[in-house]
């Protein structure tokens, strides 16, 4: 590969890395055509980019777009390939379910959620993880709880009796 072959290689992995907030490093060397073909397919179905790349060049990408966290460089030996994602837990979700069949893909690595993981015993912290968005959702939820029972309190029969009392001592202070 040429000077500028690599060139290329690099500035579109980078591309890549910009594009996806979130990435897997993983081990897929052991699969046979088939089971890849499978695993390509479950990539494609919840929109996650599947690529195949060399250590090397994927370590000048990372630093291109500085995203390349030491520990994230120490998993890059042998042979990488790198599932690339919008939504966080995607990846972590889908190898779980491909391992039911299989002892691979192996995680080495994840950047997900602005942190790094490294490890395949992560996977299971990655499956549970919330995004921005789901986060959000569980806040607005608590907040809008204690109001809800306070309008139920004052809409059910106690409430009239609540609602009473309030007459009450408003006519007090009339």
């Amino acid at each position: 590969m040429t000077k500028e072959e690599k060139a290329v290689v690099i500035d579109n992995l980078a591309e890549q890395l910009r594009a996806y907030p979130h990435f897997y490093i993983t081990d897929i060397e052991a699969l046979n055509a088939e089971q890849t073909a499978a695993l390509r397919r479950k990539c494609f179905e919840k929109e996650i980019k599947l690529v195949v790349v060399k250590n090397t060049l994927f370590t000048k990408a990372l630093e291109k777009v500085e995203e390349a966290d030491a520990d994230l460089v120490k998993t890059l030996e042998g042979s990488t390939s790198v599932m690339f994602t919008q939504v966080a837990k995607a990846p972590a979700v889908l190898i779980k379910e491909f391992r039911k069949g299989s002892d691979k893909p192996v995680l080495k690595a994840a950047f997900a959620e602005g942190g790094v993981y490294v490890g395949d015993d992560k996977i299971d912290a990655l499956c549970n993880i919330k995004s921005r968005e789901e986060l959000i959702a569980d806040i607005v939820a608590l907040l809008q709880s204690p109001a809800k029972n306070v309008i139920s309190a004052l809409q059910a029969s106690a409430g009239q009796k609540i609602a009473g009392l309030v007459k009450t001592l408003e006519s007090r202070n009339n």
